[in-house]
C-alpha cells in the first residue's frame, strides 16, 4: 500500500463509529473498509478514494467536487464513484463520503 492510501485508511479508522461492525479485506490493490461484509469505501494508491453509493446515488454523487465515475480499464463501475484525495483533505469531507456510502450499504443483506 501507499504511503497516501495508508494515511487515509488511518483516517477513515479514526472517524468510523466504534460500534460498527466494519472490518478490512484486500481488494482493488489496497485495502478496502467493509460493514457487515458489504463493501464501503476503499483508498486507492494516489490518495484517492473509491466510494460505494450505489446507482441512485451515482447522480447526486457525481455533481460534488472531486467525484468521478469509477473505471476498471474501459469499463465504468456502476454504483461506485471515485473521489480525488485534494478534496478528502478535510475530516468533515472525508466523514461526508463514508456517510453517503453507509447510507447505501445500510439497505443491503449483512454478508
Amino acid at each position: 500500500m501507499s504511503l497516501a492510501s495508508e494515511e487515509l485508511s488511518g483516517r477513515i479508522r479514526d472517524l468510523l463509529p466504534p460500534m460498527l461492525p466494519t472490518s478490512e479485506k484486500k481488494m482493488f490493490g489496497g485495502r478496502c473498509f467493509m460493514l457487515a461484509g458489504n463493501m464501503l469505501v476503499c483508498p486507492m494508491k494516489d490518495g484517492g478514494m473509491l466510494v460505494r453509493v450505489g446507482k441512485e446515488g451515482m447522480d447526486e454523487s457525481l455533481a460534488l467536487p472531486g467525484a468521478g465515475p469509477m473505471t476498471m480499464g474501459a469499463r465504468t463501475m456502476g454504483g461506485f464513484v471515485q473521489v480525488s484525495g485534494d478534496v478528502l483533505e478535510d475530516d468533515d469531507t472525508l466523514l461526508d463520503w463514508i456517510g453517503r456510502a453507509r447510507r447505501f450499504v445500510d439497505t443491503l443483506p449483512p454478508k
